[in-house]
């Protein structure tokens, strides 16, 4: 109900952004580090304003909707960051629990090398300056899925600090040109994340699963430099496959390896900012940016019809579309934030710094870690483009499929076919199809090395674009099956005698002169009936192209 109603009252409104300049922060200030917990917890993201600028109707006045991200991703790791215990999404509840994850008493926490490798990696990727000296605290709360009634993260000092996140967003009337945005990486902060409640409602009681309790988080606070929900889905699938080109996390939102929470708030430009909302743990870049924009449009319509937004956490309805309240923050909750007296200031170096004879593997060297940066996706993108000539969208779309780029190189580099031909096969017909079966690139039943064949067939004029497209439906179904095969089973084999094909044209201009009259007269259509008279005579192994060339040259004879 609550859709139709917002969908009622923005009839044909066309969102426009643009920044403004010299805006002021919350009135009600923000702290110095992130206190969001991964699933509960106050936001820490400060606000600065743009423009979500409409053409207003007469009386109205513009708004200006901003927002900022936390988000949490899981660290690839095979132990969690302070405890020996596996990590394992499919493990039994409460299997992989240490004596320091259910929080005994004498228990002593030891940082994973592993995990701070990899916030070191992400702050560097993302340009962030890395702290040689961080602090590790204790944030106090009470939920039954944390053991030890606190979490300990990094609020006043954490490993990086000051970076930067540049994304693409399709703009445009037909959104086919790709303009870059950059939002500021406010800190990079390790913290353990807590266990899983599971609320069965049936019989009225909460369980409680350990296995994810003490996992290592990467906390990402991006700067509230978006102002819709399409922004912070391109920020957030960017950050994505940077985590995963780095493999510092396999960033997988199904299995909720990455949780987003959201922090929006709208106001008049020149205004002070408006109360912000906190929409928590969204676990797909779809339901992100339907949530934001939803909030965004809500926020509007409760101020323009008198009300007051409330400073409180929402949650995102994916069924109904629209977000929820959970609780109100206006109370601002007291974590009693302290030192961690069990860990020590973690001390990081680069080559300058490093203190001679010390053991490599007792310290962590900035550089080094520098040095084994892979490629980035902006990058890879990058050189798509300049090698292959291929649109900027094209190589956004070959990268934001799993293992679609690696199954588009195998083949490129087998095949004789252009590179334009090879990427609109791989981005229309097989992506096509998986999308259609919902596969992943893994569970493709075409292989690269079929492709490859298929294309250098339609390459050396073996077959025809048609044709191929059957072949390929066929391989599709039948497993084990070669192009060639299916062609010659099929009997799809381009005609190569030359006479016959003049034959075939010839006798289908004397089977119908009214056509031809339509064609010596100007109309367009008539050549292409031809054309297909012809083809249908050839059980479709001719080429159209020929076709055409041949009746054309015998029509001005």
């Amino acid at each position: 109900m609550a859709t139709s109603m917002l969908r009622w009252f923005w009839p044909g409104r066309r969102w426009v952004f643009a920044r403004i300049g010299g805006g002021s922060r919350h009135g009600r200030g923000v702290p110095t580090g992130s206190t969001s917990s991964g699933k509960r917890g106050q936001s820490s993201v400060a606000q600065q304003p743009f423009i979500t600028a409409q053409k207003p109707r007469k009386g109205e006045r513009e708004w200006a909707a901003v927002v900022g991200l936390e988000i949490h991703a899981q660290i690839a790791s095979n132990s969690k960051l302070f405890s020996g215990s596996q990590v394992d999404f499919a493990a039994p509840p409460n299997s992989l629990v240490s004596f320091f994850d259910a929080s005994l008493p004498g228990t002593l926490p030891v940082l994973n090398r592993r995990c701070v490798e990899a916030a070191v990696m992400t702050g560097l990727a993302l340009d962030c300056h890395i702290n040689r000296r961080s602090l590790f605290d204790r944030k106090h709360y009470f939920y039954a899925d944390l053991p030890a009634g606190y979490q300990i993260t990094q609020q006043r000092l954490p490993i990086a600090v000051n970076g930067s996140l540049a994304y693409s967003v399709c703009v445009g009337n037909r959104r086919s040109q790709m303009v870059t945005r950059t939002a500021g990486v406010k800190q990079i902060q390790l913290e353990q994340d807590s266990g899983k409640s599971l609320h069965d409602s049936l019989r009225s009681q909460t369980l409680v699963d350990l296995n994810r309790a003490g996992v290592g988080l990467l906390e990402v606070v991006l700067e509230p430099d978006m102002s819709c929900g399409e922004e912070a889905s391109a920020a957030v699938r960017e950050l994505q496959l940077i985590l995963q080109a780095l493999g510092t996390s396999q960033a997988n939102m199904a299995e909720g390896q990455l949780r987003v929470d959201a922090n929006i708030s709208v106001h008049h430009p020149g205004e002070p900012l408006g109360i912000r909302t906190e929409v928590k743990n969204l676990n797909s870049a779809r339901f992100l940016a339907k949530a934001i924009d939803y909030e965004i449009q809500r926020q509007i319509s409760e101020l323009e019809n008198g009300g007051k937004i409330l400073n409180e956490t929402r949650s995102f309805d994916y069924k109904l579309g629209c977000t929820v309240p959970m609780r109100d923050k206006e109370g601002k909750q007291d974590y009693r934030f302290m030192p961690e007296p069990n860990l020590p200031p973690l001390l990081l170096y680069d080559s300058e710094s490093l203190p001679t004879g010390t053991d490599p593997q007792q310290v962590i060297n900035i550089d080094r870690l520098r040095e084994q940066l892979p490629e980035l996706p902006r990058v890879t993108r990058e050189k798509l483009v300049q090698q292959y000539g291929m649109l900027p969208e094209h190589s956004f779309a070959l990268l934001n499929e799993v293992g679609l780029l690696e199954f588009f190189q195998n083949v490129i580099k087998e095949t004789r076919a252009e590179p334009k031909t090879v990427t609109s096969w791989v981005l229309n017909t097989f992506l096509g199809f998986l999308k259609q079966q919902n596969l992943a690139v893994s569970e493709s039943p075409v292989t690269p090395s079929a492709l490859t064949e298929l294309l250098d067939l339609l390459d050396r004029k073996a077959i025809s674009s048609s044709a191929a497209k059957q072949v390929f439906e066929e391989l599709w179904r039948s497993k084990g099956k070669t192009p060639a095969q299916i062609v010659a089973e099929k009997k799809l084999e381009l005609m190569q005698d030359a006479e016959a094909l003049e034959q075939l044209c010839r006798a289908t201009l004397e089977a119908h002169p009214q056509v031809v009259t339509d064609v010596k007269k100007g109309n367009p259509r008539a050549i292409n009936k031809l054309i297909g008279l012809v083809r249908r005579a050839t059980l479709g192994r001719a080429d159209p192209k020929v076709i055409k060339e041949v009746l054309e040259r015998q029509l001005s004879s």
